[in-house]
Parts: structure tokens; C-alpha cells; sequence
């Protein structure tokens, strides 16, 4: 009784780790909202060059301007966010979301 006890725990381990690794378990979103975004291409207040990038899975403000540039930033953190937010009004770098797009500041020159 005992094995086959154990015999049916281990057919149930097995089965749920498989659901979990390809259905997974947690909730899938069924709709998808559109995200309308304003864009303006130079910021006025100091005219920095801009680069339009759309957001991608793991991805940070400084990492997007750092890969388009292929050098560290050459800024301090508080410009960057200060120049990014002249170039898209109302929007935080804290809340960028993955599959919008949006202005960054062009620091190649």
C-alpha cells in the first residue's frame, strides 16, 4: 500500500511540475490596452538630440540611451531623467512600459 502510495505521489509531482512549465501558473492578460503617448522630438529648454526607441522586456532608461550610444552615460542620472522627461511631458522613467515608445536624449555627440 505504501508504494503504491508513493508510486501515485510521484506520477502527481511529476504531472504538476509539467503543467507548471508550460502552462505556468499565473493569470494570463486576455486584453491589451493601447497606450497612446505625446512625443516630441527636441527637447527646446537645451536642445538635445533625440532618438525614438520603443521599450523592451527588462529594459531601463539608462540602459536604453547606454545601448544607443555603445558608451557609458556620459551625464549624470538626474539630467538624464531631467532630459527625458522635457522630451516626453507627463511621463516617468520609473514607469516606462515595456512595448510603448518614446523620445531619449542622444548623448553620441
Amino acid at each position: 500500500m505504501k508504494r503504491i502510495f508513493l508510486f501515485l505521489f510521484g506520477l502527481l509531482t511529476i504531472y504538476v511540475i509539467y503543467i507548471d512549465l508550460t502552462a505556468g501558473t499565473l493569470p494570463k492578460v486576455e486584453t491589451q490596452t493601447e497606450v497612446q503617448t505625446a512625443v516630441t522630438m527636441v527637447d527646446h529648454e537645451s536642445n538635445i538630440e533625440s532618438f525614438e526607441a520603443e521599450v523592451e522586456p527588462g529594459e531601463t532608461l539608462i540602459s536604453i540611451v547606454e545601448n544607443h550610444i555603445k558608451k557609458p552615460l556620459p551625464v549624470s542620472i538626474e539630467k538624464l531623467i531631467k532630459d527625458f522627461q522635457g522630451m516626453n511631458p507627463g511621463q516617468s522613467p520609473e514607469k516606462i512600459q515595456i512595448g510603448s515608445t518614446y523620445q531619449f536624449p542622444d548623448y553620441s555627440k
